[in-house]
């Protein structure tokens, strides 16, 4: 080695879009984690994602393992694949930024509906049924569906504030066809 050290590229965008986009997959991560925590067989806050999960980690562990264990892969890939493609470690960036969009505006509007239906539900603003699951209404309301509301926020905040500009031509500047061709 010649002593010069070899540095990534910087993510597009400002500072504060790139913290947006490391919260974004800091968020993603934790959910993907709790999902292979009760894929190996662990139960705490489980009930607050609902009894039927409770009910499947006890009646079929070897299928919820495998439902866990997928569904903790999609989320740790959706939560790294922008990174690494925003510092250019992931091929179709163009595409992964689409499909960002995409993913984030899908976060939002499952993470947004989710969180107020669970709360509206819980504050009794519409009438809970005979058989309702507090435990998961609750874990929904305050946990689970605002941590995908959050990671979609901060993933589009960070969209947004990266997003390419089109070079628009200064006051006084007529633009390129009007720039003398042999200057320069």
């Amino acid at each position: 080695m010649n002593g010069t050290a070899r540095t990534r590229p910087a993510p597009a965008g400002s500072r504060h879009g790139v913290s947006f986009l490391w919260a974004a997959c800091i968020l993603g991560l934790v959910h993907a984690g709790f999902s292979v925590y009760w894929a190996v067989g662990g139960e705490w806050l489980l009930a607050t994602v609902g009894r039927f999960a409770v009910q499947a980690a006890e009646e079929t562990p070897a299928q919820s393992a495998l439902v866990l264990g997928a569904a903790a892969l999609s989320k740790a890939a959706a939560a790294v694949i922008p990174l690494a493609a925003a510092y250019g470690r992931f091929p179709f960036p163009r595409l992964v930024r689409a499909l960002s969009w995409a993913g984030g505006a899908g976060l939002i509007l499952y993470g947004g509906v989710n969180t107020a239906a669970a709360s509206a539900v819980l504050a009794g603003w519409i009438p809970a049924g005979p058989n309702a699951d507090i435990e998961g209404l609750r874990g929904h309301a305050l946990l689970w569906d605002p941590l995908f509301l959050a990671w979609g926020a901060s993933l589009l905040a960070y969209l947004w504030l990266s997003r390419r500009h089109p070079q628009r031509p200064g006051p006084g500047h007529a633009g390129p066809a009007h720039e003398n061709p042999g200057a320069g």
